[in-house]
């Protein structure tokens, strides 16, 4: 997914968190920062009487530390497609069978058979979208629809440019700017690939999850960026415009599932089944900017989500690219040339 800064909001302390865990009538979930919509929440606790607190995380590497380090205490996480895969190999996950639960009849066909969670026994959407970036079309006036603006910079956008903080998002832009494949053990390819980022860096001017604040304060003009953050950064700066690169660009999709062990597993599949309602996922798709994947809910959606570009993606357009987990092997070569690039 997909957020911007890391943004906790909690009713309680993560130490309360973790010391209450057991109580009856709670649930605790760690999602990631500004993207939970509190009043769907709100609706949750009154139906069902039980407690919610909510904390944040950045990025779903950080979740998966937190929870291999075991007692996180919480109940319910909303890993990305590529990290439930990896979370149910670890035996992270519980397996809660939303394929039979009573919602379970919304979620969009298309999203029940995924390589990450083949016909839901652990998981079901929250929400979904791309990684792109976006482009104050007053200051470069080009066509913004291709990575060169990434890696062969003009001059306009030089020191101009955010690019996420996330090693997937990064070096698979390079791979695909490069025409190589993903998960790529080629050195030779992977060389070149070293090479372009160190040199591309020079002309950006950070690295950073916080895709809204920079560029709706102008700290940048170019940044990478997930759809519903461009949207909501569109909001404040109607110059912008989000980039559907010709190279390609990934698609990913946030899912909720439930912690193997969770104090309060119950609670958890209530919450599961919850989120398959059209009213849940349109609440969430109303405040984080994304499409949901639950069929039924687009009536609910505010009217700007289903009409705004950032969303509904031209005609044309490749199609998004859902990237599976590499191999160890190629994990092990990619956090060489990541390290290597953030030093």
């Amino acid at each position: 997914m997909k957020t911007t800064a890391l943004t906790i909001v909690s009713t309680i302390g993560l130490s309360l968190v973790t010391s209450s865990a057991s109580a009856e009538g709670e649930l605790n979930i760690y999602n990631w920062g500004n993207y939970t919509n509190m009043d769907m929440i709100k609706e949750f606790e009154t139906e069902y009487d039980i407690k919610v607190n909510v904390d944040g995380y950045d990025n779903n590497e950080t979740m998966l530390a937190k929870v291999e380090q075991g007692s996180s205490g919480y109940d319910i996480v909303v890993p990305g497609d590529y990290m439930v895969a990896i979370m149910i190999e670890k035996g992270l996950l519980a397996k809660t069978e939303p394929n039979k639960m009573s919602n379970f009849s919304n979620i969009d066909p298309k999203w029940v058979d995924v390589y990450w969670d083949e016909g839901r026994n652990y998981s079901v959407p929250y929400q979904w979208g791309t990684t792109n970036f976006t482009v104050d079309t007053t200051v470069y006036t080009g066509d913004i629809n291709t990575l060169a603006l990434l890696f062969d910079t003009p001059a306009e956008l030089k020191g101009r440019i955010n690019m996420l903080k996330d090693m997937n998002d990064v070096l698979n832009a390079g791979l695909r700017y490069l025409g190589h494949p993903r998960c790529n053990s080629d050195k030779a390819q992977l060389k070149e690939l070293n090479d372009l980022l160190i040199k591309a860096k020079a002309d950006w001017r950070t690295m950073d999850y916080a895709v809204i604040e920079k560029l709706t304060s102008k700290d940048v003009d170019l940044s990478q960026s997930w759809n519903g953050a461009a949207k909501r950064a569109r909001k404040d700066r109607p110059e912008l415009a989000y980039s559907y690169p010709k190279e390609g660009f990934t698609g990913w999709m946030d899912n909720v599932a439930a912690l193997e062990g969770a104090p309060n597993l119950e609670n958890a599949k209530l919450f599961i089944n919850f989120m398959m309602t059209p009213k849940a996922a349109a609440m969430t798709s109303n405040f984080a900017s994304y499409a949901n994947g639950i069929v039924g809910s687009e009536p609910l959606m505010n009217e700007d989500l289903t009409s705004a570009p950032e969303i509904v993606m031209p005609a044309g357009a490749p199609a998004p690219e859902f990237v599976p987990p590499c191999a160890q092997e190629v994990a092990d070569l990619y956090t060489k040339i990541w390290t290597n690039l953030l030093k």
